[in-house]
């Protein structure tokens, strides 16, 4: 996430000086925690959280858990993901629901901070949780709030209670009890009351947020709050706490070109848990918050978890396997990408899923964000304007039907005959990893592991045997013979099929889900 971009940073960078240490020094150790000191401190942590993380790095760190390891350095990862783990709540919090419906919850925050939009996600979230939400409009005091919560409440298919017009008009507390009321009849399992905020603290808004929650007894209470707010976020959240006393706290903007300092120190300040994060515009942009992962990504070890779990809504099963099947038989058609495109398009964030793959180097990166999501729909225009003979036989598509397909979806000739160009390439690329290998990826370097071709050991030794061929016309046919057999020894696909077992990082993992990711990754 855009949000830990400079810690992930810096962590990772000042870890990584450590790779190249058989052991591990009193004064490697310090240099470490310095760093990390600066790194946490420079990403607006609290000065407390920062004091309690680094002894505990340092203490460990200089333990028989770290002097007696094989390898110290990575030893000393697990510890710094360890204690971010920690300070981030250890375990999940999920939502705890009323035993006798509905479920009510309260947000509260500062203005600014995304509640309404976040009430709308919430909302789409748990109507795919199969729930039935209720909005509440209870934020009357901002201009056109009530509106915005209609239409986020319309987009999100969720039901929406607004009796007021709100912009200063109507009784928050009232509404807010009526709204609760509403909802047992119309048997809704959920209510989510959305209540106002102001540009700063103030004892006007916390008496009206305290009385909306002596009117409607909520189960939960959720404190959202801006990731960009920087060290402002400890003193807010200490106010919202004795002000209202929330349960949760729910981090938005985790896009954004924050520090991140707010997530790393809200819960050791409060005590109160994460329970969910909100990392885009789009009312999908949000999940469940999960320790573990987001330590994992802080550090850049990747989120193979969260990720499965995308996919695993984005993508459908049959057309992933009919697509793969058209890629075996090389009978892939412009069909078949065209279906492939409406689920990457149905995926929202892609960049954001595909980077959440462990070990993505610097140029991968590079290459996710200067990646135009936008070119997906103008490729999807392009295939819509063509005709069933066309996009199941491109073959057939010459100059006078480029042209026509052009001016349907509202482009050039070139941009026709560019896009045939990147599907042909992508067919390829597609039909290379289907079949088990993993090519080199245009702008993104070698991918680790594959071979797109010969590897460098192959042809190392095709090299030194080629500066030693021998002049007797039999020898020099053993040796070539020979160089073959190496070769085959130690060609294979991507993930190593032909050479030594490597151990495969994703084993842990339940079997239904390693076939999820193998299959984005395109290697069955």
């Amino acid at each position: 996430m855009a949000a830990f971009g400079s810690l992930s940073s810096r962590l990772t960078e000042t870890l990584a000086k450590l790779r190249s240490k058989g052991r591990l020094s009193a004064s490697d150790v310090d240099g470490t925690v310095r760093e990390i000191r600066r790194a946490l401190l420079e990403a607006d942590v609290s000065l407390d959280v920062v004091k309690e993380f680094t002894a505990n790095v340092r203490e460990r760190a200089l333990g028989a858990e770290v002097s007696k390891a094989l390898n110290p350095a990575q030893q000393v990862v697990s510890i710094v993901n360890d204690e971010l783990v920690r300070i981030l709540g250890s375990e999940q919090r999920r939502l705890e629901f009323a035993k006798q419906p509905p479920t009510v919850i309260m947000l509260a925050g500062l203005q600014g901070a995304g509640k309404t939009t976040l009430a709308g996600k919430l909302a789409k979230w748990l109507t795919g949780e199969g729930h039935t939400p209720l909005l509440v409009a209870a934020d009357l005091q901002r201009p056109n709030a009530v509106n915005q919560l209609q239409v986020v409440g319309e987009r999100a298919e969720a039901a929406v209670y607004a009796p007021e017009p709100g912009n200063g008009v109507g009784d928050p507390v009232k509404v807010a009890r009526d709204g609760v009321k509403l909802a047992k009849q119309r048997q809704h399992d959920v209510v989510i009351v959305d209540t106002a905020g102001r540009l700063g603290v103030d004892a006007e808004l916390m008496k009206q947020a305290s009385n909306i929650r002596k009117a409607v007894n909520p189960d939960e209470v959720l404190f959202v709050i801006d990731s960009m707010i920087g060290q402002d976020a400890v003193a807010t959240a200490k106010a919202f706490q004795e002000g209202v006393d929330f349960t949760g706290v729910v981090l938005t903007k985790l896009d954004g070109d924050a520090r991140g300092g707010a997530a790393l120190s809200i819960r050791g300040v409060t005590g109160k848990p994460i329970i969910f994060a909100s990392n885009g515009e789009g009312l999908d942009d949000f999940e469940p918050f999960h320790p573990d992962r987001m330590a994992n990504r802080i550090l850049d070890l990747g989120d193979v978890l969260t990720l499965i779990e995308q996919a695993q809504k984005a993508f459908d099963e049959e057309e992933a396997k009919k697509s793969a099947e058209a890629l075996m038989n090389d009978s892939y058609t412009l069909e078949d990408f065209l279906g492939q495109l409406q689920q990457m398009r149905k995926a929202a964030n892609f960049k954001s899923m595909l980077s959440m793959l462990p070990g993505a180097n610097k140029q991968m990166k590079e290459a996710l964000e200067n990646f135009d999501e936008g070119q997906l729909v103008k490729f999807e225009a392009i295939i819509q304007s063509m005709t069933p003979q066309e996009r199941r036989q491109s073959k057939i598509l010459n100059g006078s039907r480029r042209l026509r397909i052009a001016r349907g979806a509202g482009v050039t000739v070139t941009d026709i005959n560019q896009f045939m160009k990147q599907f042909d390439q992508a067919s390829k690329t597609a039909r290379t990893m289907a079949k088990g290998g993993m090519p080199n990826i245009p702008g993104m370097g070698p991918v680790p592991g594959a071979h797109g071709g010969k590897s460098q050991r192959v042809k190392k030794q095709q090299k030194k045997v080629k500066g030693k061929r021998s002049g007797n016309p039999a020898k020099r046919l053993q040796q070539e013979a020979a160089a073959a057999d190496r070769a085959k020894q130690h060609s294979g696909s991507a993930f190593g099929a032909g050479q030594e077992e490597s151990p495969n990082p994703y084993s842990e993992l339940p079997d239904a889900e390693q076939d999820t990711l193998q299959r984005m990754l395109g290697n069955r």
